[in-house]
This record gives C-alpha cells, sequence and structure tokens, in this order.
C-alpha cells in the first residue's frame, strides 16, 4: 500500500467529487502533497517527484491506446492553473486560498472529495480550509461578490424564448448550471452558520435550504425536478456520440431523434416538457438576486471556474474584441492576483462588480482590443487596485476617460502606466478648467519646491510638476477638443515656468556648493523655436540661447573655488541644461536645443551679449535672422534683458534687400527639404505647404519689413501674421488662410503628439486616433479631414510661392 501515508492526495472537485459524473464526463481533479510527510529519497525534490507521478497518472487515464482512454482529465481548478504545476504543496494552496482564493473557487471547493493518495492528508487539508470555504461571517463586498458569480451570467428574465435547437443544457439559460449556482451561491452565504447546509450533491444541497427555510419548498421541489431531467437529457445526449457535449442538435431532426431517446412518444410533448423545465429555472434564478442589478447587460461575462465560458467568449466577440480567448486569460489572471493591484481580496471583489462596465467601456472605443491590452499593462504596473477601483466605482465618467485614453493617446496611456497617482488629479474640481495664467503658475512649483531636501530632489520634484501639468493638457485635448492656440501656449508656460524655477536654484547651487561664487552682471535664458512662438506641442524640444555680461575690470568669480568669467557662465549653462536634461527617477524634462546660439553647436555655449551682437552685424547668415524673429528672452536680470531684447530688435529690423532675403529663404528651405524630405501630407511640418513654409512666410516678411515696420513683429507665428496684415506687408485673404492652416495643422499636430510615441503610420493609423483627429477639428469624418488637409496645404504652397517665390523642384531633390 505505498499510497498510505506517501503524503500525495488527489482530490475530486465538480461532479466527480459530489458523485454527479455524466455519461461522458471528464473528471476534474486536483493534487496535493503534504512535504513533511512525503519520505522522498531521490536525488531531486519531492514536488519534482509528485509532480512526476500525477503526469503519469494523467497519461494512464487519458491517453488512447486500441481499447481507447479510461476517462478525460481536467486539472484547471486547481489554485491559479496559468501559474502553477500540476501537484501543489498543501502550505503552498493554504496560502493562495487564504489570500487570493475567490469566491467562486470557495462554491468549487463545496464539492471537493478526497479519492487517492493519501487520504488522511486529503481530509485533514479540507478540514483546515473549512474556514475558508465556510465563512462565518460575510461583509457586503463579499456577498457582492457571491451574488456576481450568478450576476455576470446575463438574465433575459424571461423576456426572450429560449430556442430549444443548440441550445446548451448546462451552460445555457436555465440549464444545470444555473441549478448548481441557485444553490452554491446560497450555501456560501448561510453555510458559514449553518453547517447543515455543507452539502455536496446539488440537489441535497437545494433540499436542505429549503428545509432551512432559504427557499420555499416548491421552489425547491421545481428545482431539484429540473435537475434531475435536465441530467437525464445530459446522460442520453453523450450517449448518442459518446461526447462530452451539452449542446442540444441543432435541427429538428436530431430534436425529434434525441425526444425517442429519451423516452418521449411525441416530440411537441418533449419540447413543451423540456422548454417548462428551462423556463421555470431561468425564473427562479433570476428571482434570486433580482434587486440587485444584472452586472452584464450585453451577454454572458463570466470568468470563474476552470475554462472558457462559450457564451462570455460570444459576447467579447460581439463586444468587439479580437481574441476573446486571450482576453478572458487575461482578465482570469487578475482575478488570479497575480498583479499587485488584485492580490487583496477586497479589491478582487471591488473588480468583479467593476468587470462589465470596464468591458463596455473598452469595447466601445474604436479599437477594442489594443485598448484592452493597454489597460492590462497600466493596470500590471499599479502598487494597488483599492482605490483605482473605488474611484472608477463611485466615478464612472472615469471609467469612459481612462477607456479613451486608453484607446486613442497610447503616449498618455504609457505616462498614466508609469505615474498612476495623477488620476487623483483628475478627480480635482479644477482639473479640467483652462491652464491659468503663467504668473499664477509659478506660486504652484515654488510651493512645490519648498518641499525639497536637496539639489537633486529639487530637480524630480519640478519634472513631476511639469509631467503632470503635461498630462492635464493632454487628457483636454483629448476630452475636451483641441485649441491649437491655447495649447501651444499653455505648453510653452510650463516650459517657461519649469526654467525660471530652476534658474535661481542652477545658480544658487552652481555658486554655493560648487563654491565658484559669484559675479557682477548676469545672464539671460532666450527662448527660441516653438518654446520662442508659444506653439509647442507634447514632445516639442527647447531651443535655447544663453546671453551673459558682466561689469568691466573682472575677471574671475569671487568664490573659494573662483573661475575665469567664460568659464563661469560656459559651466553655468552647462548646469542648467543638465538640470533640464539630466535623467532622474523622474525621467527628463525636456530635451535641449543650442544650435541656434551664434556660430551654432561650434560656438561657445553662453556667448557676451557684445560678442552676440558683434557676430549679427558681421557674421550671420538670414536663416539666423529667421530665427531670431521668434527669440523671446524668458529668464534673467531685467537690465540684461531689455539690452537683449534692444540687440536682438536691431538684427530684425536691419534694412534689407527683399529679393535677396527671399532667395535666402528659398535656399533655405530648399536645402531642409534635401537633408529631411517633405514628407507626404501628414508630415504636418516639413510637407510643402506644412508648418515650416507657413512660419518661413512669417519671418521673411518681418525681416523685410522690419525696418518700416517694426510693430509687425511677434515671435508668435500667427499674431506676426495679423500683424503684417494690419501694417498692409500680407494680403488680408493671404494671412487669414495662413492663419487658418496654422492653426488646423497645429491642432492636428496636438493630437498626434498626445497620442502616438514615433513616426506616424498612416496606413495602420489607429481607428481610435483617427476618431480622435476628426473630433478635434470638427470635421464629419477622416475622409474629409484628408480633403482639407489636402487643400489647405495646397493654399499654403500657393501663398508661399506668390511671396517668397517659387522653389524649383530640382532645388529640393
Amino acid at each position: 500500500a505505498p499510497h498510505r501515508s506517501c503524503g500525495l492526495i488527489v482530490i475530486g472537485m465538480g461532479k466527480l467529487g459530489a458523485h454527479e459524473l455524466n455519461y461522458s464526463s471528464d473528471v476534474d481533479l486536483i493534487a496535493f502533497f503534504e512535504p513533511e510527510r512525503a519520505r522522498y529519497t531521490g536525488r531531486k525534490t519531492a514536488q519534482a517527484c509528485f509532480i512526476r507521478i500525477v503526469q503519469e497518472m494523467v497519461k494512464i487515464l487519458q491517453t488512447p491506446t486500441g481499447d481507447g482512454h479510461v476517462l478525460r482529465v481536467d486539472l484547471r481548478l486547481r489554485p491559479d492553473p496559468g501559474a502553477t504545476p500540476v501537484a501543489i504543496s498543501t502550505i503552498a494552496a493554504e496560502h493562495y486560498y487564504e489570500s487570493m482564493g475567490q469566491n467562486w473557487e470557495r462554491a468549487a471547493m463545496i464539492k471537493a472529495r478526497p479519492m487517492a493518495g493519501d487520504l488522511a492528508v486529503g481530509e485533514a487539508f479540507l478540514e483546515h480550509l473549512s474556514p475558508f470555504i465556510w465563512r462565518r461571517n460575510l461583509d457586503y463586498a463579499a456577498i457582492e461578490d457571491v451574488h456576481s458569480i450568478k450576476r455576470q451570467i446575463h438574465s433575459h428574465r424571461g423576456h426572450a424564448r429560449i430556442a430549444i435547437e443548440g441550445h446548451n443544457i448546462k451552460l445555457g439559460r436555465g440549464g444545470i448550471r444555473d441549478i448548481e449556482f441557485f444553490a452554491q451561491t446560497q450555501q456560501l452565504i448561510a453555510g458559514g452558520r449553518d453547517p447543515a447546509l455543507r452539502c455536496q450533491q446539488t440537489c441535497a444541497a437545494i433540499e436542505a435550504l429549503a428545509g432551512a427555510e432559504w427557499i420555499k419548498p416548491d421552489v425547491a421541489t421545481e428545482m431539484v425536478e429540473a435537475y434531475a431531467f435536465h441530467r437525464r437529457l445530459e446522460h442520453r445526449l453523450q450517449m448518442i456520440g459518446d461526447e462530452q457535449t451539452h449542446v442540444l442538435p441543432g435541427d429538428a431532426e436530431g430534436i425529434d431523434h434525441l425526444a425517442r431517446f429519451s423516452g418521449f412518444a411525441d416530440t411537441g410533448a418533449f419540447r413543451e416538457e423540456l422548454l417548462s423545465r428551462l423556463t421555470r429555472v431561468e425564473r427562479h434564478y433570476a428571482k434570486l438576486f433580482e434587486a440587485a442589478p444584472p452586472l452584464s447587460d450585453r451577454g454572458n461575462l463570466v470568468f470563474t471556474g476552470g475554462g472558457h465560458d462559450p457564451e462570455t467568449l460570444e459576447t467579447l466577440r460581439g463586444m468587439g474584441f479580437d481574441d476573446p480567448e486571450s482576453l478572458s486569460d487575461k482578465v482570469r489572471a487578475w482575478h488570479h492576483g497575480r498583479y499587485r493591484a488584485t492580490r487583496t481580496a477586497r479589491s478582487r471583489e471591488m473588480l468583479t462588480k467593476l468587470m462589465p462596465s470596464l468591458l463596455r467601456a473598452l469595447a466601445d472605443t474604436p479599437a477594442p482590443s489594443a485598448t484592452f491590452t493597454r489597460f492590462d499593462r497600466f493596470l500590471s504596473g499599479l502598487p494597488a487596485g483599492i482605490q483605482l477601483f473605488s474611484m472608477l466605482t463611485a466615478q464612472p465618467h472615469m471609467l469612459t476617460l481612462l477607456a479613451e485614453i486608453m484607446g486613442s493617446a497610447p503616449r498618455l496611456s504609457d505616462y498614466l502606466s508609469r505615474n498612476a497617482g495623477v488620476l487623483d488629479a483628475v478627480l480635482s474640481e479644477d482639473f479640467f478648467d483652462p491652464m491659468p495664467p503663467q504668473d499664477e503658475l509659478r506660486p504652484g512649483i515654488d510651493q512645490a519646491l519648498r518641499l525639497a531636501v536637496d539639489y537633486q530632489d529639487m530637480l524630480d520634484v519640478v519634472r513631476r510638476w511639469v509631467k503632470d501639468r503635461k498630462f492635464q493638457l493632454g487628457v483636454q485635448a483629448l476630452s475636451a477638443g483641441v485649441d491649437a492656440d491655447a495649447v501651444g501656449r499653455d505648453l510653452a508656460a510650463v516650459a517657461e515656468t519649469a526654467i525660471a524655477a530652476l534658474y535661481p536654484h542652477a545658480i544658487e547651487d552652481f555658486a554655493v556648493r560648487e563654491e565658484h561664487g559669484r559675479i557682477d552682471g548676469g545672464m539671460v535664458i532666450v527662448a527660441m523655436g516653438k518654446l520662442g512662438s508659444a506653439e509647442m506641442t507634447e514632445t516639442s524640444d527647447l531651443d535655447l540661447m544663453f546671453i551673459y555680461d558682466f561689469a568691466e575690470g573682472q575677471d574671475q568669480s569671487d568664490g573659494r573655488r573662483p573661475v575665469s568669467v567664460s568659464q563661469y557662465f560656459a559651466r553655468l549653462s552647462h548646469r542648467l541644461i543638465n538640470a533640464i536634461t539630466a535623467p532622474t527617477a523622474e525621467g527628463k524634462l525636456y530635451e535641449v536645443d543650442m544650435r541656434l546660439r551664434p556660430s551654432g553647436n561650434a560656438g561657445p555655449v553662453a556667448t557676451r551679449l557684445e560678442g552676440f551682437t558683434g557676430y549679427h552685424e558681421r557674421e550671420s547668415w538670414t536663416w539666423e535672422h529667421m530665427a531670431l524673429t521668434r527669440a523671446r528672452i524668458i529668464a534673467g536680470p531685467d537690465d540684461l534683458v531689455r539690452r537683449t531684447q534692444a540687440a536682438i530688435a536691431s538684427v530684425i529690423r536691419r534694412p534689407r534687400d527683399a529679393e535677396e532675403t527671399a532667395k535666402d529663404v528659398r535656399d533655405m528651405r530648399a536645402r531642409i527639404a534635401r537633408q529631411k524630405g517633405t514628407g507626404g501630407p501628414w508630415d504636418l511640418k516639413l510637407s510643402r505647404g506644412g508648418l515650416l513654409d507657413i512660419e518661413f512666410v512669417a519671418q521673411y516678411l518681418q525681416l523685410v519689413h522690419g525696418a518700416e515696420h517694426p510693430e509687425a513683429q511677434d515671435p508668435n507665428t500667427c499674431a506676426a501674421l495679423r500683424k503684417l496684415a494690419a501694417a498692409h506687408c500680407l494680403p488680408e485673404a493671404a494671412a487669414s488662410d495662413l492663419i487658418d492652416a496654422s492653426r488646423f495643422l497645429r491642432t492636428l499636430m496636438s493630437v498626434l503628439r498626445v497620442a502616438i510615441v514615433g513616426e506616424l503610420d498612416r496606413e495602420h493609423m489607429p481607428d481610435g486616433l483617427r476618431a480622435a483627429l476628426v473630433r478635434a477639428t470638427g470635421e464629419p469624418g477622416f475622409d474629409r479631414l484628408e480633403q482639407r488637409l489636402a487643400d489647405s496645404q495646397a493654399r499654403v504652397r500657393e501663398v508661399f510661392d506668390e511671396i517668397v517665390g517659387v522653389i524649383e523642384d530640382g532645388d529640393q531633390s
């Protein structure tokens, strides 16, 4: 008797455990072993030995030979079958059931029965699990979760006729599972206090519930009679082909054959009897928890048990999910506590209740499967789930917003996956309000910086503050439409505020901690490019230039470790650049581009004002003057700010030959086309008729009219175009068309920069992104949007050719 005291136990589950097997059933088994009881002397581990024994047992039972097979074996009712071996130690199993066991697993364990191996260990193990199965006190959330075992199954409550042909006598409406869940859910709720209800067999459980007055006697009678009828029919159905099937024939001839095989002389009587039983079971089943709303309104959404629920897979497929089996596996992983967010019973119970609403929200996005994948990645990164699930339950609109982010904006989705805490900010009353003016932003970041413990912590504080503001603007752009001017202005205000807040800290750290001291003078930060024009997108770099000056007679700083003036400002500039670009635990703040400084990458990182003026008087090119039209000073001492502004203005307002300047602009545009290409229509910046052409028109006109019309100068492209039209330097119609085109293109770009990472693939653009672009632009459809894009680019190119001149095709090749 090698099984005695071996420590290995095989437990029968389901119908095998309850002595209720079908004619052609498979058998549900779980194998456990008691490590301390096993006298193992082999070279491997006891677990490896028991796994091998169970595998050999299953092989013997179900491998076909010339005489057929013994039994089909299903081991999927063991704890978390997707992540555990076929034999599990009792210690690991107890830990699982006590910490991660689900209520449907409690229901399954009602029928558990030791049947092979070390039976004493099996009985002791089940006795030890009794408090898990039969909880004496259930809180509201646990009762809700028990109810959900039934409520996940879509109940029509008798409003639709049950079709006989093709009906699943086990899983379908009014079938065997309904009767089993009818008994088990009530057993779970009441069995902890009444041991008389702890019956393994279904009919005995129903009769015990009636005896304890949990259900009426006539209900018990009808459910027991229906169960007996359904099981007899199930046996005969499986006898026909010796198949494990529960689906009735799909045609009238098959139903007639089954009716006669079941002892009915009249097929009509069989149909009437079966329909009557199904309908009565469905009515009692639906009425059991009728005070609680059904969890699903689109069909079954059942993620309990060891295998996929066929009707659930059909429901998911009908909702638009491409791979319902994979989705079901993922959801089961959530419920098995494989993610930190679902490791507590409370979080899993809340998730069960939330699941249909969650799947419905994800399904209502243009690309449900991709949206679900992003949500799964988001959930996998959460440190805990109760707070999120509570918020989504209490704030249903948040579920819609979360689904929209996951469905339309992969970039925002990725950020949210790494920074789930920002969802708290979404709940604040002012989250969807317009961004406050820049002078009102500064107190917020200064307050956050006061909590920083050191310079490194200060860098992280600024990064978190910026990313939260950018996330807010991105969500607003997705959910409330895009005002391209406001987005660009607000993103620039966030960047300026961050730089202005960093600047004094960088100076202080450089002067005090590095002991370089100070210099009587100062340095200004000049914003160029998109930051200077306040037309930033989510992914814009910062084009910066540093200009300094100092009092005559100084040749070094006054610190304990003095450095020369040029070294001082060069190192200070590098310190500030590193503060912006250095990767910390919170990532980078921005990328910085310094190529627009005098002499580009070949020039010093910081330039003295005198050197800046001299360079632009003697050496600079027209394209550098064009760049200066967007220059804007964002930090520095007031006196140096005024003098630097005057120096920049003197370059822009210099008298110049219009034709020669136009030729320089055309050459510059052609050079960019040769180096970077012009892309297709969706290269919104570089395509002919794109944003770059609009910017070049505005910059060219500011340069050639700067001497006579200084009032027409403005770093912002659209503001400059309006001023140029007001000064009669640009026809009103052309200005209006360029401004409209700029807003349209920047609206598209704002959505794209929020949504995608990397280059846009027009042919594989996600449906969610197309929908977001259509919504942002107000167009009736994506085809119409693309037509507007083509028309807009054609008009911009026409205006460019009229004002700056035609660029020959050969110049762009």
